[in-house]
């Protein structure tokens, strides 16, 4: 009896002496394993963070494609992605019933754009207004960015040609040549904020024949365009043309449309109106003579579907 109770003392003992610091101790050893591991995530998350805000963030979706409504935005198209675009214009709304509203007639473009590399794209397009076809070259200079080394703007420089394959009139001497007209494009634009976007384009048009003597082969315009995003999908967009030279007086008027886009996964569907005709830079700049005072407007829409060509692309340019 005597020698169960003096072991039992001493398993007591041992327990309190031994057995319980040593657990005491494991724990004060996991507490300070997990103190030192949260201390290590909490130093790479800052590490991450600082890093990241050593690296420019390029700003993206200024617009919801590579046009406003009848003119390039700052927007490009991504390297090696092609961009089929419809561009479709009625008749005259206020012809009312007897052309339906415009929608009896219709003159339209058809397009594709390919991005070459991320600063970089050109595009050809064929309209049925004068049976013109036009082609063009879209460069981005410089990309508005943020973080490091922040610049507040986009530079996108545009040159395009354009070729009537109309027949010509009879009654004088005609060259190919006197088909062709030009223009060149300095896109200056900035995304403020993911609702408002603004850009100006300052234009010169160039056409080797005019239609009247007294017409100048070379016009100059001020585009301006906006984009207002609604939703994720959505969005309010003006482009305007007023013409700073090169008008004839009460007869050239100021191209103006007005749209809202609705992005459709790898669609962009825009609806607008609009006083121009013409649908590329000659055409709307130099030949818009309908007047939204007059109410000489019309309805139309645009369609772009991209198609992603070559995958995994890098450019520095």
């Amino acid at each position: 009896m005597k020698a169960t109770t003096h072991f039992g003392f001493a398993l007591l003992l041992f327990v309190m002496t031994t057995i319980i610091p040593m657990i005491g101790a494991a724990q004060v050893i996991k507490d300070s394993v997990m103190e030192t591991s949260l201390s290590n995530d909490d130093i790479m998350n800052r590490l991450q963070d600082e890093e990241t805000h050593k690296q420019p963030l390029f700003i993206s979706n200024a617009f919801k494609s590579s046009r406003v409504i009848n003119a390039h935005s700052m927007e490009m198209i991504g390297s090696g992605v092609l961009d089929f675009r419809l561009l479709h214009r009625f008749g005259l709304i206020k012809d009312g019933w007897r052309n339906f509203f415009g929608l009896d007639q219709a003159a339209m473009r058809f397009g594709f754009d390919y991005g070459v590399t991320k600063n970089l794209t050109i595009g050809l397009g064929r309209s049925t207004y004068l049976k013109e076809w036009d082609g063009f070259f879209k460069w981005r200079i410089i990309h508005q960015r943020k973080n490091v080394h922040a610049i507040p703007i986009s530079l996108v420089w545009t040159s395009g040609i354009t070729l009537k394959t109309i027949p010509f009139t009879a009654g004088r001497v005609n060259y190919f040549t006197s088909k062709m007209g030009f223009y060149h494009q300095c896109i200056v634009g900035r995304k403020f904020s993911k609702h408002v976007t603004i850009q100006l384009a300052p234009t010169l048009v160039h056409q080797n024949l005019v239609a009247f003597a007294i017409d100048k082969n070379d016009m100059l315009a001020l585009g301006i365009g906006s984009r207002l995003r609604i939703t994720n999908r959505t969005s309010f967009v003006l482009d305007a043309f007023p013409i700073l030279y090169g008008a004839r007086a009460n007869y050239h008027q100021w191209p103006v449309s007005i749209g809202f886009d609705i992005e459709t996964g790898g669609h962009v569907f825009q609806l607008h109106i609009s006083n121009a005709r013409g649908m590329n830079e000659r055409a709307f700049i130099a030949e818009t003579l309908q007047s939204w005072g007059k109410g000489e407007i019309q309805f139309g829409f645009n369609l772009s579907r991209v198609f992603t060509i070559k995958r995994n692309l890098t450019s520095s340019f």
